[in-house]
């Protein structure tokens, strides 16, 4: 250990010169072109079905809500500096551009019933652990009908190398809320931050349908046909967890101790309250200064009589947790798992609750309806007690304000 620890900064030096020289042909962006003349997703435009998407796979840091730095890994977004154009230098660049840019949580990928995505990853390397030499992969938590070559799992599935790039294809069939993680070494690459949210929207999207209290919606969580999954806005409301002692011992190259794992700091949207407020991005404060590694903002602002949509998930790896509303703000759970909850005759199986359970793993779509809510402040906060706080700082973690306004100045 100290050997290495005498070698590594000559080590990080070398990375930084490979990082620098142009990457090789394996850095490669598929992305057909939409020419069958067929429109899948029935928006009415047949030329715009295929969606291409190019993210990024690494490390980076981040800022808790009582000012640490995490070193985490995740993915980024590769789509905001270049074309994708798989002959053009900026995609040759990708690996020196974006290296310790990992964004918490990964970019939101958005998808319309019908659509076909054809999602490249690129391996831009962990900068601060070369030693580690790890693949990376996608995999889309509960999709029906992946192929087990696009699945993520590094059994069946090919797995992108340092410097690498490799193009998942899916077709969007099923409307819901998903997410997705990496499936490479999972209990560490997901409690390191490799956890991003993935929302396909319904083919209804567009159709407006007046709901019985005289109400109008355009945008809908799942087909109902009844308009009783419209709303007005939407926000993920996604869960996670990191255990310090574990992010530490990573960027250090010391033993992981899995047994132990235990989330200290636990987040919603990879923000603790009050960071859940702040409207701002936060930026990285280290490897990649003034990179805005934490962009999604998680106050709810509504206006009395609106619809929020919810969509709820918990990707910790260690624990379940139970959130809860202030009394007066009911939560009508309408989707589970990407499914809509109706019976097998079609009947309405949707719950009203104050409190909601929700396990590893799991997503809801969850409908906050403003209607008879009266104006003012009120919380979103999980019931777990030891998740509210941010370390040893007491009233942190998984807790939001829910704002309520009037619907007349």
């Amino acid at each position: 250990m100290k050997a290495f620890r005498f070698y590594l900064p000559l080590i990080l030096a070398l990375c930084l010169l490979a990082v620098t020289l142009p990457a090789s042909a394996a850095v490669f962006v598929q992305c057909p072109e939409d020419n069958d003349g067929i429109d899948a997703d029935g928006d009415g435009d047949p030329a715009n079905d295929i969606v291409c998407r190019h993210i990024t796979g690494g490390d980076g840091f981040a800022t808790m809500a009582d000012g640490r730095r995490m070193y985490t890994f995740s993915f980024g977004d590769a789509d905001d500096h270049q074309p994708l154009d798989p002959t053009g230098p900026p995609v040759a660049q990708v690996v020196a551009n974006k290296a310790q840019k990992a964004e918490l949580p990964a970019p939101v990928i958005k998808l319309r019933q019908g659509q076909e995505l054809y999602l490249t990853m690129t391996n831009v390397t962990m900068l601060l652990r070369p030693d580690l030499f790890d693949t990376h992969s996608v995999h889309w938590h509960g999709f029906p009908n992946a192929a087990p070559i696009f699945d993520g799992l590094p059994e069946p599935s090919p797995t992108a190398d340092m410097g690498a790039s490799f193009t998942y294809y899916y077709k969007a069939a099923v409307p819901g809320t998903f997410f997705y993680h990496c499936h490479v070494e999972a209990a560490e690459h997901m409690q390191m931050g490799m956890i991003g949210n993935l929302w396909v929207y319904p083919s209804q999207d567009g159709t407006s349908i007046t709901v019985p209290d005289g109400r109008t919606f355009d945008m809908f969580a799942y087909n109902d046909s009844d308009g009783s999954t419209g709303y007005n806005k939407e926000m993920p409301i996604q869960m996670t967890g990191f255990d310090s002692v574990f992010h530490d011992a990573s960027e250090n190259v010391t033993p992981l101790m899995f047994a132990d794992m235990h989330d200290n700091y636990t987040m919603i949207n990879g923000r603790g309250y009050p960071d859940t407020l702040d409207p701002a991005v936060i930026n990285n404060q280290d490897g990649a200064p003034g990179f805005g590694a934490q962009k999604t903002p998680t106050i709810i602002d509504l206006i009395q009589g609106e619809r929020l949509l919810m969509r709820v998930s918990n990707v910790s790896t260690t624990h379940l947790y139970t959130i809860a509303t202030t009394t007066g703000v009911p939560m009508k759970v309408v989707g589970r798992g990407a499914a809509l909850l109706r019976g097998p005759t079609g009947e309405d199986t949707s719950f009203e609750v104050h409190v909601l359970n929700v396990g590893g793993g799991q997503a809801f779509d969850v409908i906050l309806d403003t209607l008879d809510v009266a104006p003012g402040k009120y919380f979103l906060y999980t019931t777990n007690l030891q998740f509210l706080s941010n370390g040893d700082q007491e009233r942190g973690g998984i807790m939001t304000e829910i704002n309520v306004n009037s619907a007349t100045p």
